[in-house]
């Protein structure tokens, strides 16, 4: 089994997760753009891949990080060496549970006065997944199989990782329809200070997934996160790293001061959109991409190749 504490089930229920799976390293949570959507009509930046926030299933298929990032909303508790040999469920398994789960967590807004029903039926129904909660779904040991069997349901989907498991990147099969790796810091310095790796070599592998991106035939984005004070410095080192992967986007963003986060860092540690976008205009002359668009309520930037 995966060893989940009761208390870690406790934290989790609490955010809003629904653990998933008799083996329990999966889970469901609803975005909050999922709800925005339904209640108001507002979508997430991710429409700029064609997205319908109401018909997204946000979750993750490996519950256990490796990194305890100082940035990250989600809860770190779960975080630690992973056994090499656990009972894993199915795709099949895995992809049934996650959407009914989903359904569960969405049924209360059916009675809701302020959300459009018609939206709300399509809920019940997602056709994109963002593997992309709390842990490494990459991790997952079948995850180019539940890849595959999503998009044999004409789901699109988004895998996002840290890119410290270049081993695990290189093996996939099936590439999901937007790769993503998540960067924060232009050096291996401020890396170790502010994604604090529970494996070693962490920032070397980093460097190797970056590599090993620019082989890959899906659509391709770079995240960077920046927070404040920490990681918010040097653009033209951070696009060295974003030209050893050749991404087809790039997303500046910034930190966001909620969840378990405020334990670790201050509010004044969120940037401006008016910083994103100074930062994002540096990147772009160090980079060559140019600015395509900006999403101000998630205070992110996108940066394109084209």
């Amino acid at each position: 089994m995966f060893e989940l504490s009761e208390e870690v089930k406790r934290i989790l229920y609490k955010e809003g997760y629904r653990i998933v799976g008799k083996n329990q390293h999966s889970a469901v949570k609803i975005c909050h753009w999922t709800k925005e959507s339904l209640r108001k009509g507002r979508n997430c930046f991710k429409r700029w891949y064609g997205v319908q926030s109401h018909k997204c299933l946000q979750c993750t298929v490996w519950l256990a990080c490796i990194n305890r990032c100082l940035y990250c909303w989600r809860s770190i508790r779960h975080s630690g060496p992973i056994p090499n040999e656990i009972n894993i469920d199915e795709p099949l398994e895995l992809i049934e549970e996650l959407i009914k789960q989903q359904r569960l967590l969405l049924s209360g807004f059916k009675g809701n006065p302020n959300v459009d029903k018609s939206k709300w039926e399509e809920a019940q129904n997602p056709n994109n997944v963002a593997l992309s909660l709390i842990g490494e779904s990459i991790l997952y040991p079948k995850i180019s199989e539940l890849l595959e069997e999503f998009h044999k349901r004409n789901f699109t989907s988004f895998l996002v990782t840290k890119g410290t498991l270049p081993k695990e990147l290189a093996s996939l099969k099936e590439e999901p329809t937007n790769l993503y790796i998540s960067i924060s810091a232009p050096d291996k310095e401020t890396y170790e200070i502010i994604d604090k790796p529970l494996t070693e070599n962490s920032w070397e592998a980093q460097m190797e997934s970056l590599e090993l991106m620019k082989s890959f035939n899906c659509n391709k984005v770079i995240r960077i996160t920046l927070v404040k004070g920490l990681n918010m410095k040097n653009p033209e080192k951070y696009a060295k790293l974003i030209e050893k992967a050749e991404p087809d986007f790039c997303e500046v963003k910034s930190y966001t001061w909620v969840g378990e986060s405020r334990k670790r860092l201050p509010k004044t540690a969120m940037c401006s959109m008016e910083e994103i976008e100074n930062f994002s205009i540096e990147l772009s002359k160090n980079l060559g991409y140019k600015i395509k668009d900006k999403d101000i309520p998630s205070r992110v930037v996108l940066l394109s190749k084209k």
